[in-house]
């Protein structure tokens, strides 16, 4: 300071600080970006100086006063020697850590920067979880290691930064796995990456995320020549060909299991009484009153239902039933707002709520340690379907899994004996994963060619390590590639269709609207477009599909997340309600909510019924549905294993065939068209078709030899395919597959937020994409692959030529009957729903009833 310039009063006041006080102490030094967590002083002491990290999480095992199995010393011992694999073992025993801790040791011992290790899950709302899990053995290393997550919920902040650094850990999701892979960085970011860990991969195996995974670990294998997979699963059938997905052609996978036994206890709440008139739902109303009876507000349970619909009315049910557990029962599903989930989720947790309805959002991998018991609404249609979610309580290693099921009408008694003896074999379905989707190959193109670009000889040979893309033919992916860069010769003159362009000999996007577009919509799961709820004041309440939506009128009022609303108007895919004071109308209904009776549980039904047709009903379902399977008997017959039964008869709606192969619902549809079309082709008729999990009936105005048509060559599989194509509305069908391949292909988006287009729109310009190809190029590869994706998933078209095949060898009862048997009685409920409203269908449903009982009078 210059001499003699006064001094300020600031300076002042400094210099009596430091006269008084001495000099200030330096100044602390800057917290690094993420403090190093604490490490547990107990498990640090017994660890002794230089002990490898593995040793250090061994005696942390032992610390939480556990020891680890031999199939997680097996994983450990497999992850060090370089293989990659599958651990398969039961819910609840351990496959985390069995997957994780040796990845972790490895990366403690390294010290490196940069991403180490991967861990993907198929809920983004389990991350939590699993970020937890994943942080708790770090405080016996000595390592500054950070542990992160990467999903759809993370903040902007926390992305931005990762898009510089990823952690050394990082749990992620198969879609925002795919964002991180659009970096221009991307091959930099992931260059250090040792392991990847995929949990619940059963999950995935047998839809198009796994196919779209499967693409991504594929690319990390090239930017990571010596990365490591393990896949995680309770529930598989189909080990061998789950773990080739899993870990990529071209290297042997490793298979960890274990002989651990998570024994199931099924118990059914059995009804007070059963009609001999069985059909879906009519029992739902009296087991919601025993349900709330038997539950025990000192004991945690999660209710499981097959549809959200389903959740909201018991939920509702539930509430009316037991006021005094307002505060105690709560409601989950996928369509309410997330923080809604999350707090449910952590009452849970810490015990303040008691009683959960949900769905299958919490199916997989959250632990919810305090809940003791599952309820199972409704048939599970299921095996696998059935451990996940028993597994769910008491979820520790080797503790016991309790399940009791709730019939919500009787021949769903016979579905949950079958249940019982398919457990105890073991008879898990098998997850067939997809042949080589190419919708989900060309948004994997756009994804490298954001991703640094690619050059397309190296690429196709790098798609090919996927065990979905094995068998890719050369055109096949020239063909796809050609999608992306031109959308194929028919729509080579519109410039909005060139995603992807050849720069300096790489594929790259030179478009930065293409590039947000593509961000935006990365993934395959397709729906209905959705419409946010919110108050008028403001309050989000979660989601509901606009097909539902576009039909309420203002005034409607709707149950939605246990709350009552009332619809005021929809606005720029918003929908505004204010609570309801009246009565409620409706509950919302979404897409894709019926089960099918899978593969597994309907052989056992067979088997369990030809139990019955010889006297063994000794198991309490059975003995409980004896008025309908003894109304059965007498009427006709119990179908037998090794038999097939059909029955004719004549009503006032015409002349019935009903068939029973017990074979589920979508290859029944398949079954049904098939057999119409070739009966026609014998004589000429109209038939209606209704079709269950259990049969299906044809129905026509006229009389129709039956008899004479049922031979085993109306059976035959030959021209299969052909017929199927034939006797259904395949076109119709095919244009709304193509609808979910053209959005996923990226043929057709959405749009930028602010500028959504509507279902309706969306709609719309796939189907007229269609009609284009159709017209102009009917060879289009995704056409082809839209039929084939109907035969397959609509029908079941490789399981239809099974049930085919086991009716053309099998005998054929067929019997006469007087009127629809009980097994009869719901295929026609079935049909006559489709075109009453649920009072009109309960009336007429009771006039059936008492007009066909004064019939069974008359001739007994």
């Amino acid at each position: 300071m210059p001499a003699g310039r006064p001094r300020s009063l600031r300076a002042q006041i400094a210099a009596g600080r430091k006269a008084l006080l001495g000099p200030p102490e330096p100044p602390a030094p800057k917290p690094p970006r993420k403090p190093r967590r604490p490490r547990a002083a107990s498990a640090k002491a017994q660890a002794g100086p230089g002990e490898a990290p593995l040793e250090r999480l061994r005696r942390w095992f032992h610390s939480k006063g556990w020891t680890p199995y031999p199939f997680q010393e097996e994983a450990w011992a497999a992850h060090a020697r370089g293989e990659s694999g599958l651990i398969h073992v039961p819910t609840g025993a351990g496959k985390t850590y069995a997957a994780y801790l040796g990845p972790l040791a490895e990366v403690a011992a390294h010290g490196q920067a940069g991403l180490q290790l991967l861990y993907v899950t198929p809920l983004r709302a389990v991350s939590r979880d699993v970020e937890k899990a994943l942080r708790e053995p770090l405080d016996v290393l000595d390592a500054d290691i950070t542990v992160e997550s990467r999903t759809g919920d993370t903040s902007s902040s926390v992305r931005q930064r990762q898009r510089e650094q990823l952690p050394q850990v990082l749990i992620t999701t198969p879609e925002s796995l795919c964002v991180l892979l659009t970096h221009a960085r991307a091959a930099e970011l992931f260059a250090s990456l040792r392991s990847v860990i995929v949990d619940e991969w059963h999950e995935l195996l047998g839809s198009k995320r796994g196919s779209q995974l499967e693409l991504a670990l594929a690319r990390l294998r090239h930017f990571a020549p010596g990365l490591r997979t393990w896949a995680l699963s309770a529930t598989l059938a189909n080990l061998d060909e789950a773990a080739r997905h899993a870990v990529g052609t071209g290297r042997t996978p490793t298979i960890v299991s274990a002989a651990l036994e998570r024994p199931v206890i099924v118990e059914t709440l059995l009804p007070a009484s059963v009609d001999a008139f069985p059909w879906a739902g009519h029992l739902g109303a009296s087991m919601l009153a025993r349900v709330a009876a038997w539950l025990d507000a000192e004991r945690s349970t999660l209710i499981f239902t097959n549809t959200r619909s389903q959740a909201e009315r018991w939920f509702e049910g539930l509430r009316i039933a037991r006021p005094e557990w307002e505060h105690l029962i709560a409601l989950h599903h996928g369509s309410i707002d997330r923080e809604e989930r999350e707090r449910v989720e952590g009452g849970l947790k810490e015990g303040s709520l008691r009683v959960v309805v949900c769905t299958s959002s919490l199916d997989l991998g959250v632990d919810f340690g305090p809940v003791e018991r599952v309820v199972q609404v409704g048939s599970p249609k299921g095996i696998g379907r059935t451990m996940q979610r028993a597994g769910r309580g008491a979820h520790r290693p080797g503790a016991t899994c309790h399940i009791l099921f709730v019939p919500t009408h009787a021949l769903e008694l016979v579905e949950m004996a079958a249940a019982r003896d398919a457990l105890l074999r073991r008879e898990v379905e098998a997850r067939t994963p997809p042949r080589k989707p190419l919708d989900v190959l060309a948004q994997h193109l756009v994804t490298c060619a954001l991703g640094g670009g690619f050059t397309s000889h190296a690429l196709r040979d790098e798609v090919r390590t996927a065990a979905a893309f094995a068998s890719l033919t050369d055109e096949e992916f020239a063909w796809t590639l050609s999608l992306v860069r031109e959308g194929s010769p028919t729509l080579r003159a519109y410039p909005e269709f060139r995603r992807v362009v050849e720069h300096e000999g790489r594929c790259v996007v030179a478009d930065a609207r293409v590039a947000r577009l593509h961000r935006l919509n990365i993934g395959t799961i397709t729906s209905d477009a959705v419409v946010q709820l919110r108050y008028w004041s403001g309050g989000r309440l979660g989601s509901v599909e606009e097909s539902y939506v576009s039909r309420l009128k203002p005034g409607d009022t709707f149950i939605f997340a246990g709350k009552k609303l009332e619809f005021s108007r929809i606005q720029d895919m918003t929908a505004y309600v204010r609570p309801a004071k009246t009565k409620v109308t409706q509950t919302p209904r979404w897409g894709g909510s019926r089960l099918p009776l899978s593969s597994s549980l309907a052989a056992a039904v067979r088997r369990t019924l030809d139990a019955a047709r010889h006297g063994d009903v000794t198991s309490d379902e059975l003995a409980a549905a004896w008025p309908v399977l003894d109304a059965q008997a007498r009427l006709s017959r119990i179908p037998a294993a090794d038999t097939v039964l059909a029955e004719t008869c004549q009503t006032r709606d015409g002349h019935h065939l009903f068939l029973y192969p017990f074979e589920g619902r979508l290859v029944h549809e398949g079954l049904a068209a098939l057999l119409a079309l070739r009966l026609t082709r014998l004589r000429k008729a109209t038939f209606t078709l209704s079709v269950n999990d259990y049969g299906l009936e044809l129905l026509t105005p006229t009389p129709f030899p039956f008899e004479e048509a049922l031979h085993p060559g109306l059976f035959t599989r030959e021209r299969l395919e052909a017929d199927v194509l034939e006797s259904v509305n395949v076109g119709e069908l095919s244009k709304r597959q193509f609808r979910d391949i053209a959005r996923i292909a990226g043929l057709v988006l959405p749009g930028l937020p602010g500028a959504r287009k509507s279902s309706r729109q969306v709609q719309a310009s796939a189907s007229l994409l269609h009609d284009v190809f159709v017209k102009y190029d009917p060879d289009n590869l995704l056409l082809v692959q839209a039929r084939r994706e109907v035969l397959e998933q609509q029908f079941e078209e490789g399981r239809l030529a099974r049930t085919l095949a086991r009716l053309e060898s099998s005998p054929l009862e067929l019997l006469p009957v007087r009127r629809p048997t009980p097994l009869g009685f719901p295929l026609v409920v079935e049909r006559i729903s489709a075109s009453l409203s649920s009072e009109s269908l309960l009336e007429r449903v009771e006039r059936m009833k008492e007009r066909w009982t004064r019939e069974d009078a008359r001739s007994a």
